[in-house]
């Protein structure tokens, strides 16, 4: 598989999604749109070593494409997976909460499996530049995907008086905590054997479920203020992963 065909799966997803008005597609759309500006960085030489990084990206893709496939087989995923598409039948979410929930999974889990996959044991220190890269890629989308959810979601600066910090803020803390957090699972895993990975990638697997139940369950007095910003947002699923396909 090619970075090409992770991003022809993903359009997929998104176009099956807006068809059917899954929210579902919420986080597809926003991980296509991540893929192809990683794509981008690779073909404009931003990483030290190119084809790696697009086999990790594939090695990472894959991990969520063979979820959502298992899912649509009615097959078991790993259980923060799990919470994450559970979440997109919760109607009283916001948008931004189906997109940190989704990034949880891939990000706090995925991400370090990937790592520790493509450059094992020793090699993984070489990959820690580009690795740190890919958070200028990621950084870099956030103000346009603030936007995109604010023409959905005309109330969501409000999360700035609820909650002490804006949307843009709260995804980019998120954003960076949990790639810091994805390395640090990188280097528990590359030197272990296969036998120990497995054990403590389930272990990893439930931390990583709670935070995605926090992200989906936050407190009773937060939960209430978000219901208020809810309330202004658009329920046209086909419409919202249309602004955030944007860009």
């Amino acid at each position: 598989m090619t970075i090409d065909d992770v991003i022809a799966q993903l359009t997929k997803i998104v176009d099956e999604a807006r068809t059917t008005s899954s929210r579902l597609g919420y986080f597809a759309a926003l991980y296509r749109k991540v893929t192809i500006q990683v794509k981008r960085g690779i073909l404009q030489g931003q990483f030290r070593d190119g084809p790696r990084m697009e086999k990790l990206d594939v090695v990472f893709a894959s991990r969520y494409l063979d979820a959502f496939a298992a899912l649509r087989a009615g097959q078991p995923v790993t259980r923060s997976w799990r919470v994450a598409f559970a979440a997109a039948a919760r109607w009283p979410l916001l948008i931004l909460q189906h997109l940190l929930v989704g990034m949880n999974a891939h990000i706090n889990l995925d991400l370090g499996i990937a790592a520790a996959q493509v450059a094992p044991g020793p090699q993984l220190e070489s990959l820690e530049h580009d690795f740190n890269e890919i958070n200028k890629v990621l950084f870099s989308l956030v103000t346009g995907v603030e936007q995109e959810i604010a023409v959905v979601s005309p109330w969501i600066g409000w999360l700035e008086a609820i909650g002490g910090k804006t949307d843009e803020a709260i995804i980019k803390f998120s954003l960076g905590a949990a790639r810091k957090f994805a390395w640090e699972v990188a280097q528990t895993l590359a030197p272990l054997t296969p036998e120990q990975q497995a054990v403590k990638i389930q272990e990893l697997d439930t931390v990583a479920a709670l935070l995605g139940t926090g992200i989906v369950n936050p407190p009773l007095l937060l939960r209430t203020g978000l219901l208020c910003i809810r309330a202004r947002e658009s329920n046209d699923v086909a419409q919202v992963i249309g602004v955030l396909s944007q860009g």
